[in-house]
This record gives C-alpha cells, structure tokens and sequence, in this order.
C-alpha cells in the first residue's frame, strides 16, 4: 500500500518531540490524523499508547 509522505510540518513537530524525548505514534490508515506522543512512560504504558494509536478501529 502506498502512502503519501507525512507533511513537512508534521515531520519537523515529531523531529523536534524527539529531541526532547517524546515519541511520536500515528495511525498507519490513510486519512486518519491520529497520532500519540508520550515521555518518560513505562514500558507497559509505551506499548498501550502505540496499540491505540495503531489501532484504527479504535478511535
């Protein structure tokens, strides 16, 4: 499946969350603007945020 690229504003807004130690997750489905961004979570947590944010059905 063939996605457009990510628009410059959201590759410079997640480029600079991880320079402050923030991940960034978004929804793989196209047209869904979904995303999470998390800091300093455990890993249990980390791995919750990522499911809902991949998760389209969930949101």
């Amino acid at each position: 499946m063939d996605q457009d690229p990510a628009p410059l504003s959201e590759l410079i807004s997640d480029a600079i969350a991880l320079l402050t130690g923030k991940h960034t997750v978004r929804c793989p489905h196209p047209g869904c603007n979904v995303s999470v961004r998390y800091r300093a979570v455990t890993p249990d947590e980390a791995k919750r945020l990522t499911d809902l944010a991949t998760d389209h059905t969930r949101h």
